[in-house]
């Protein structure tokens, strides 16, 4: 969203306040704060049958240490923030701790779930309004703050027990910036860039998917910012700097003269990169190169046509499940396929088939998939796909159809194995049999089927998942999270994510290499292929599919245009040698200067 000038004579005459974080999707933006808050409205009440009383209690036992967990995550973060800062919050996260391990609050839900029945929600909000009524009696400030500390806590506890979302985006006024503790991929789905010009949260990660999610939307954002919910208000004028990490809350004239400034030469190069929607993303060397795109959401399709995609290289099918409480049937995919296929024009869409687990886990399939101890290594893509077969079948069937109105290519995450893809492709073809049979109009010829290699296990047995599908599309989200062991959406350890790593440019390399010697396609469609930076690096070694969010594409064509394929794989070759992350970014970097 085009921001209106910063008005620089109108400052706020309260003290300002800088605080970083890790700046995830560029820009820079200015508006009034919305802070996302845990309130007690429309709390389910209900009694609970004598047999599930027991089980009523172990919810709320669960609740309780879920709340314990976050509140142990966010006291860690403290430790970036100035010493007198830390001090204050770490006192008010204990206390929080403290009222959570068998205080009144703990003990009153407990007796009114054993011996009213009430339902643990309803239980939380009844036993707050009696300690609150309790506490309204006494005319003692210190007890007024503990009052507040109670509400917050049981706040967090009724979040977490109805699992609740934050679902009032709509009503948000044009162009608010979300203040909140964290966001999820399905809250930042239902994101309208129109309305939401950026947002911040205290925790979350540069390539978790939240982050993706607004990079796709092109909402400026800055996630891990310690310390931000304390003296922020909604209605509060904030300005959030997704380029360098900074929230500046209350900016003061010299912050906002400085954020004029550089809006001003990011607006420039804005307007520079428009000019290379209608030229090729072709190299010096007249090496073409497929630009396409990445899509959250069916409304991003204008995105891709408005920077003129070359197609869509990776759809993710997430956004069909997500925020509601049962499964889209085949009929409604089918509709949502068809009008993003139709919308790009007859340029190829890839469908992926679903990816959840983790922390995109859609709310309509919790009954398919038990809590896990790391959901990332459990049951999620196509693990789950092959255990719920149905799910499958209807998805596949979907994607048939639509194949019907434009090219398309049917796309598997998280393979590991040749008996993987085998699998996937017998119930392909037996969907494909039992839409002929029903005379339903679907692609013909059938979609090509492919995996993404985004586990070190499929990149070492590329040459044998190469013989048993018919493209290749590198993910390296996933791939640097595997190699490396670190989770990307941890933003304790979000530094050490590093897709310069050697491990993670061998993977690279070999997956490549084995895809040509196959003679399949082999694309990048992780954030990588979105990052200038290391466009050159993967034209070196031998891609020449990348795709990315939609408002990466012109920055991407713009590097692509200045690179020699001959010389990229000279650097290329140089930089699989090196055994060491820091010479192979120096080799790269000064390539990059170079030309």
């Amino acid at each position: 969203m085009r921001a209106e000038p910063l008005a620089v004579p109108d400052v706020d005459p309260r003290p300002e306040r800088v605080i970083r974080g890790l700046g995830v999707s560029t820009g820079i933006i200015l508006g009034p704060a919305h802070v996302i808050e845990s309130g007690f409205h429309n709390v389910p009440e209900y009694l609970v049958a004598p047999a599930e009383i027991d089980a009523e209690r172990m919810r709320f036992a669960d609740a309780v240490a879920k709340s314990i967990k976050q509140l142990k995550k966010l006291k860690a973060k403290t430790a970036s923030l100035p010493e007198e800062a830390a001090e204050e919050v770490n006192f008010l996260l204990d206390a929080h701790c403290a009222i959570l391990s068998g205080s009144r609050l703990v003990r009153g839900v407990e007796r009114r779930i054993a011996d009213e029945r009430a339902n643990a929600e309803y239980a939380v909000q009844a036993e707050l309004q009696a300690i609150a009524k309790q506490f309204a009696d006494m005319d003692d400030a210190y007890l007024a703050s503990r009052i507040q500390d109670i509400k917050e806590v049981g706040a967090r506890l009724i979040r977490n027990l109805t699992d609740r979302k934050f679902q009032a985006f709509s009503t948000l006024p044009e162009g608010s910036i979300i203040v909140a503790e964290e966001l999820t991929p399905a809250d930042t789905a239902l994101m309208d860039p129109k309305l939401v010009a950026g947002f911040a949260t205290t925790l979350g990660g540069a390539e978790g998917h939240t982050a993706i999610m607004a990079r796709s939307l092109g909402i400026p954002a800055v996630l891990g910012v310690a310390g931000l919910l304390q003296g922020v208000q909604s209605g509060d004028r904030i300005i959030v700097d997704g380029s360098t990490g900074r929230v500046i809350v209350n900016p003061g004239r010299e912050a906002m003269t400085d954020y004029e400034r550089r809006r001003a030469a990011q607006e420039a190069d804005r307007e520079q990169l428009k000019s290379l929607i209608k030229l090729p993303a072709r190299t010096r060397d007249l090496v073409d190169i497929g630009l396409q795109a990445n899509l959250e959401l069916p409304r991003e399709v204008d995105l891709a046509t408005g920077v003129a995609a070359d197609g869509v290289g990776l759809l993710r099918t997430e956004f069909m499940f997500m925020n509601r409480e049962d499964l889209p049937g085949e009929d409604e995919q089918y509709a949502l396929l068809k009008t993003i296929v139709e919308g790009m024009g007859g340029r190829p869409v890839t469908l992926r088939t679903i990816d959840v687990g983790g922390e995109k886990l859609a709310s309509s399939l919790t009954s398919h998939i038990a809590e896990s101890a790391n959901p990332a290594l459990g049951l999620r893509a196509i693990r789950l796909s092959l255990r719920e077969p149905k799910l499958l079948e209807v998805q596949l069937a979907a994607m048939l159809r639509a194949g019907a109105h434009g090219p398309t290519r049917i796309l598997l995450p998280m393979i590991t194995s040749v008996s993987e893809v085998r699998r996937v492709r017998a119930i392909f073809e037996r969907v494909a049999r039992r839409l002929k049979r029903r005379k339903v109009r679907m692609a013909n010829p059938l979609p090509p089927l492919g995996v993404m290699i985004e586990v070190p296990g499929a990149a070492l047995a590329a040459d044998a998942l190469a013989q048993a599908c018919d493209f290749f599309a590198i993910g390296t989200n996933d791939l640097i999270m595997y190699t490396l062991a670190i989770d990307r959406g941890d933003e304790q350890v979000a530094h050490l994510f590093d897709p310069l790593h050697p491990a993670v440019v061998r993977l690279i390399q070999f997956t490549a290499e084995a895809a040509l010697r196959a003679r399949i396609p082999v694309s990048v469609c992780g954030e990588m292929a979105g990052e200038p930076r290391y466009t050159a690096l993967l034209i070196g070694l031998g891609i020449r599919e990348l795709s990315m969010a939609p408002s990466k594409l012109l920055a991407v064509k713009r590097r692509v245009r200045t690179v020699d394929t001959i010389a990229a794989s000279h650097r290329a070759r140089m930089m699989v040698d090196q055994s060491d992350s820091g010479r192979i970014a120096a080799l790269l970097d000064d390539f990059n200067d170079v030309g």
